[in-house]
């Protein structure tokens, strides 16, 4: 990976949203392959994954980069290899598509304690059943209360994202350990659910994010055809995929369903066409105090980041702050200290969005 920092504003006058002000963009670093995930483990150092298996420690203090050693079994495959991670109380969480033989893999989950060296990981989630698919892995993770939340995408199989008994097209929840909460809905109403299922009828939800002024989590879901939302992640709930295709249609131009129905859980926001949303925040910083709750969402085909502003689970606004500049954008994280915006892209850059 070639180490090389380059500090780059583009000001256009046509990428942004008219503020009373210009937000800056700047390219940090580059030289990443397909990467998919940043977490900050302290104010100057970030963990990235590459899809291929790769974990970088970035320290923007000296600009010098290091792969961290580790032990996971990755299955490189289509949208498939070591995707989410994050950075928790010195113990590292990812989550990848597990190789499990014969072109099966699982959306899995790890831990470690952190080391900038190696680490040690131990498996504490496994989504049931493997299936040979490159497609739809999820794979988003937050931590909320001490436990873990994580998005499992339903690999392309549509309707099993209906099927509880079946891990595939749910939000999970779990202990950091990996134990199950005796408070999931299996152990309220839902007898027949697996375990550690929190909601289902998602199809490929790549962006998870814990509210600070609500406490409450939010996704963004990828759609077919159309169909992307933005939503609020509910107890026992079900967002209707594939009985619903949220105003998409499947690639070969047929319709899924309805965009939505009583008895389903109804997003905040849905994009149709598609925006190819991908990850997502909700921002509390000093550097753009004005977008404090606000949610900033990212997306791969649209390349953009937008802002939706909204409350009590109601849409009020959306702005698109700015579109086209620096490729496709795989992740989002706020810096807390300053509230400077980090967004890595598939091109294989982390980029600074500040005033």
């Amino acid at each position: 990976m070639k180490k090389i920092i380059i500090f780059i504003f583009i000001i256009t006058t046509h990428a942004f949203h008219v503020f009373s002000y210009e937000p800056k963009l700047q390219e940090a670093i580059n030289g990443f392959n397909s990467p998919w995930s940043l977490s900050f483990i302290n104010n100057n150092k970030v963990i990235v994954t590459e899809k291929s298996g790769n974990l970088i420690l970035v320290d923007f203090n000296n600009n010098k980069v290091k792969k961290i050693k580790h032990n996971l079994d990755i299955l490189e495959d289509g949208q498939g290899g070591l995707l989410e991670v994050l950075y928790f109380n010195e113990q590292v969480f990812v989550s990848y598509s597990e190789n499990l033989k014969k072109g099966n893999s699982s959306t899995s989950i790890a831990t470690a304690k952190f080391n900038e060296n190696n680490l040690n990981f131990k498996n504490i989630f496994r989504a049931e059943p493997p299936i040979n698919s490159g497609y739809h892995f999820g794979s988003r993770l937050v931590i909320k209360d001490n436990l873990l939340y994580a998005t499992v995408g339903e690999r392309g199989k549509g309707m099993i994202a209906q099927d509880p008994t079946k891990h595939p097209g749910s939000i999970i929840r779990i202990h950091l350990n990996g134990k199950i909460p005796k408070d999931n809905p299996k152990f309220r109403d839902k007898k027949n659910w697996k375990p550690e299922i929190y909601q289902i009828g998602v199809r490929n939800p790549q962006g998870i994010a814990l509210s600070p002024f609500n406490n409450k989590i939010y996704l963004t879901n990828h759609g077919a055809k159309g169909g992307d939302w933005f939503g609020e992640a509910k107890y026992g709930e079900n967002y209707g995929w594939k009985i619903l295709g949220w105003g998409g249609t499947n690639y070969s131009g047929t319709r899924i369903g309805p965009k939505w129905q009583p008895g389903f859980t109804k997003a905040i926001k849905y994009w149709v066409p598609s925006i190819a949303a991908s990850s997502m925040v909700i921002y509390k910083g000093n550097e753009f105090k004005e977008w404090n709750g606000d949610a900033l969402i990212t997306s791969l085909k649209d390349q953009s980041l937008r802002k939706i502003k909204f409350k009590s689970g109601e849409f009020i606004e959306e702005t698109t702050i700015f579109k086209g500049n620096i490729g496709r954008i795989r992740d989002i994280e706020i810096q807390e200290s300053t509230g400077i915006i980090f967004l890595l892209t598939d091109e294989g850059a982390i980029w600074r969005l500040q005033k």
